[in-house]
């Protein structure tokens, strides 16, 4: 039984999350160890908030060959957690020969990228099509026969801090939001090219029926690489009106990771395309509308996770030949995107809205489940 696991984080936010069942299983196998994760600066804020994460380990920015100082920081900040397992999420070479250059004894992961006889125990990458989190809920599962899954239905993924909370409240009330209004989480960004968005004039126009028809207010959040799309729905809905526009508030590029999440956690319902932000709603416990293009959401789609015990995610497409194309750029008329109608959205929103506000269903938190994702 070990007695310290430090795992080496995906480098993506969105993977990050996905990752996160697959760490809730290794913390419920081993529960004695001090769990350690190991992360990159962009995405290492998100672990302090993962119930039973002991230590996080900042490395540095991710780098190629040429960066082999880079390299050797990372293998000092590995060695200073002193852990006796290290477990590979990543496929990457880099993450397995840092492991053995800090020291760690143990390394565990898949046999992949010509890393083999860097691991001491090599689980076989699996094949066919399966949601991330099941990708890497193959990697426990090949090390611990069933440590995968074990974790309730109904459990949050991510819990902020009390200052985070405090700091979106403050964030709310500096824009006259009320403490009981409907907030609707809106992030029209999407970090791998704009193949993955969602245009911003039908984001505007679904904060529009949102106010309009429900009397909701639109949060925009995102990273400040998505302040262009957040101008663009404000212009798109304040066109003609010649004042701001009402039903929105944007706070794109205005919130830290811990506060972003804190601020999802107020929201009643959450819109996004295949995003970070898309998963950090997800793992939180809000009901996400996920719009899908390019990318497949078989492979993607939101965990379920405690968002299922108030309402149901919705993955919404347009069925077209083209897609998924996983191309950064479409090359033709973006007609997965453009087919995708802003009534249509509210609508799967309004589900989710009226589900919120109805009865508590009294689901079972002790039942196995698998990972939690929508069908």
């Amino acid at each position: 039984m070990p007695e310290k696991i430090v795992v080496i984080s995906p480098n993506w936010l969105g993977d990050a999350v996905m990752a996160l069942p697959a760490l809730r299983a290794i913390r419920q196998h081993w529960p004695a160890a001090t769990l350690i994760v190991a992360a990159r600066p962009p995405v290492a804020p998100l672990f302090p908030m993962v119930p039973g994460v002991d230590e996080v380990v900042s490395l540095g920015a991710a780098g190629g060959w040429r960066r082999a100082g880079a390299w050797a920081a990372d293998a000092r900040a590995l060695a200073g957690a002193r852990a006796e397992v290290a477990i590979l999420l990543p496929n990457s070479f880099r993450s397995a020969l840092i492991a053995r250059q800090a020291g760690i004894p143990e390394r565990w992961g898949f046999a992949t990228d010509l890393r083999g006889r860097l691991l001491t125990t090599r689980v076989p990458r699996p094949r066919g099509r399966m949601h991330q989190s099941e990708y890497y809920g193959a990697l426990v599962a090949g090390l611990a026969e069933g440590a995968w899954p074990l974790f309730a239905k109904s459990a949050t993924l991510l819990d902020p801090p009390v200052v985070a909370r405090q700091q979106a409240e403050a964030l709310l009330a500096r824009a006259g939001v009320a403490p009981d209004a409907p907030l609707v989480g809106m992030a029209p960004g999407a970090a791998y090219g704009r193949a993955k968005q969602w245009p911003p004039e039908r984001f505007a126009r679904l904060a529009e029926l949102l106010h309009e028809r429900h009397g909701a207010t639109a949060v925009l959040v995102g990273a400040r690489a998505d302040r262009a799309a957040g101008e663009l729905i404000e212009r798109e809905m304040a066109s003609g009106k010649g004042r701001a526009p009402s039903g929105l508030l944007n706070l794109i590029g205005h919130t830290d990771l811990p506060t972003l999440v804190a601020l999802m956690s107020r929201c009643r319902a959450f819109v996004s395309n295949d995003s970070g932000a898309m998963h950090l709603a997800a793992a939180v416990g809000v009901a996400v509308t996920a719009i899908f293009g390019s990318t497949d959401e078989q492979g993607t789609a939101p965990l379920a996770g405690a968002s299922a015990t108030v309402a149901p995610h919705e993955i919404l497409t347009c069925e077209v030949w083209c897609r998924p194309c996983m191309l950064r750029e479409c090359p033709i008329d973006h007609r997965c995107m453009t087919g995708i109608d802003p009534v249509r959205v509210s609508e799967a929103v309004w589900r989710q809205l009226a589900l919120r506000s109805g009865p508590d269903t009294g689901a079972d938190t002790a039942t196995p489940i698998d990972p939690g994702i929508e069908p």
